[in-house]
């Protein structure tokens, strides 16, 4: 019996270690590389290429449109599995599902677990949400849609390009202003957003594309027709 590959990524070590057992009780599995970090999960992704990752919604060192960026642009076989714990983390994913990718609760039964990752192995994708909670998820893209509100333009415009993936060097070169007038107009962001990372600013801004006017019309399009 072939197994399956699985390499595993948490920000959380005691989430990891909770990972490797419950998938290392089950001799269909083999778990090639556990990363904390962003940067040692792309690597062990593209070295190692396994039949699944599965990825903290809000690993350090990369955010989820970034991970999304590299698996668009250079197509790995390994099929993506967020594995995640948040409404807003979910969300992010529930846009990104067009693209193939599932998603799983932390709050997930383990044997809910094992069996979600078989069919994902097997070439099902796990939607993102049942229904009840896409309602929830509605009402919460209002409430982001009003906080929105309080941004400047120039704020927004930032909201816009880290939602792309770009880094602050590479923002401000878009800009043509300085790594830390971004840094200054990012804490400005965050304050006003009573948020506290990069990972939810992105989220939130994919979450108001065809809203709030965060996505250029063009790449709106570009999204829109992806989902159909």
């Amino acid at each position: 019996m072939r197994r399956i590959t699985v390499v595993i990524a948490d920000r959380h070590p005691v989430v990891l270690q909770g990972l490797s057992n419950v998938l290392g009780a089950h001799s269909d599995f083999n778990i090639v590389a556990s990363c904390t970090d962003g940067a040692g999960c792309i690597e062990a992704i593209r070295n190692l290429a396994p039949d699944i990752a599965i990825l903290d919604g809000s690993m350090p060192g990369v955010t989820g449109p970034e991970i999304l960026s590299i698996k668009n642009a250079e197509n790995p076989s390994t099929r993506f599995v967020f594995f995640t714990a948040s409404e807003v983390e979910r969300e992010m994913v529930m846009l990104a599902a067009a693209d193939g990718y599932s998603y799983i609760s932390k709050d997930v039964a383990p044997e809910i677990l094992v069996r979600s990752l078989r069919q994902v192995a097997g070439g099902r994708r796990l939607l993102p949400l049942p229904t009840a909670d896409q309602a929830v998820c509605r009402e919460q893209s209002v409430i982001t849609e009003n906080a929105l509100a309080v941004l400047t333009d120039r704020e927004r415009q930032i909201m816009r390009l880290v939602s792309e993936g770009l880094s602050n060097k590479e923002i401000g070169r878009r800009l043509n202003i300085t790594d830390g007038t971004i840094k200054v107009h990012l804490h400005h962001i965050f304050q006003k957003l009573e948020i506290s990372n990069r990972t939810v600013l992105a989220a939130m801004a994919i979450s108001q594309d065809d809203g709030a006017g965060i996505v250029p019309e063009h790449e709106s399009s570009r999204i829109r027709r992806e989902r159909t």
